[in-house]
């Protein structure tokens, strides 16, 4: 795949969506829509739609495809969130994500209702299901996290991960390949990961619940090195 396609796609679709071309909510083109009007592969198309949900100008909804976020205003670029695009940025962001997301752990397994629970439960099980799917896997991630933050009844936890979007998760940015997939095995540590934060809350053990959360990110700044 040459490298500057999936770039010219994200460029054109941003310029959509900065534009207002495609509005806020509105839903994106099918891939195989973009993949005929862009003469592009599938790889591409889905390539580019991660790299977009990345920047937090897109979110998918399983099922229901891609729709358009609310794009930052030129003129108030200064006070939008940082997107991470380095290694060096996506790890500081996991180590200042590590200082609040341990402590929402810790007061979800103290407030936790049996709806946030549910939450979490079923972000797990979309991301169990994901079967290595990134755009996916990133969406339910993103999802899991939020409902800790919003488990906690203090809405600047949640505030704090909304802030990020679903930019805010570590996707491994090696080239996918034709079925959009991430290694199994990556799947397979980050959902027993997630499982054991999901227990510790529901077993209201707030020590516990910060530790297994601590364990998580710092096994997620582990993933990012081995990129490297």
């Amino acid at each position: 795949m040459k490298p500057n396609l999936a770039s010219s796609l994200v460029e054109h679709l941003r310029e959509r969506i900065s534009s207002g071309d495609i509005v806020a909510g509105e839903k994106l083109p099918s891939e195989n829509t973009l993949i005929a009007s862009h003469g592009v592969s599938r790889t591409v198309v889905r390539e580019a739609i991660t790299r977009l949900q990345a920047e937090g100008l897109i979110y998918t909804r399983r099922g229901a495809g891609s729709f358009a976020l609310t794009p930052p205003p030129a003129a108030m670029a200064e006070t939008q969130p940082l997107i991470p695009r380095t290694l060096d940025e996506r790890r500081e962001l996991i180590e200042f994500r590590m200082g609040f997301e341990t402590e929402a752990a810790a007061s979800a397994a103290l407030s936790a209702s049996e709806s946030d629970l549910s939450a979490m439960e079923s972000a797990l099980q979309g991301f169990e299901a994901s079967l290595g799917n990134a755009s996916v896997s990133m969406g339910c991630d993103y999802e899991f996290h939020l409902a800790v933050a919003r488990a906690t009844g203090n809405p600047y936890f949640a505030q704090a991960v909304q802030t990020f979007g679903p930019g805010m998760i570590a996707m491994p940015r090696r080239r996918l390949d034709a079925t959009d997939s991430i290694d199994s095995h990556r799947l397979d540590s980050v959902a027993a990961e997630h499982r054991a934060i999901h227990e510790a809350i529901a077993s209201g053990n707030p020590q516990l619940a910060s530790a297994a959360m601590r364990l998580h990110l710092a096994n997620s700044v582990k993933r990012l090195q081995a990129e490297a």
